[in-house]
């Protein structure tokens, strides 16, 4: 997805994010935070990038084969 061009980074929103959507978010000059358009979820950077970083445990080992299965 190409960068809005309204915010500094292009950030992806955690609440869309954990339901597979790919929707960047938007910052606002004025009250210093960001916003999604589609979902309405609003927080600082902080929050934002930690949002994000609790999605992406999701796919930590998605570049991992798995071979050898030891449930038993």
């Amino acid at each position: 997805m190409a960068q809005a061009g309204k915010g500094r980074l292009n950030y992806r929103c955690p609440s869309c994010f954990l339901r597979d959507l790919d929707i960047d978010m938007f910052y606002d000059k004025e009250k210093e935070e960001y916003y999604c358009l589609r979902c309405q979820y609003t927080g600082k950077e902080a929050d934002v990038l930690k949002g994000n970083e609790q999605v992406r445990t999701r796919y930590r080992a998605m570049y991992q084969r798995f071979t050898k299965f030891d449930f038993d």
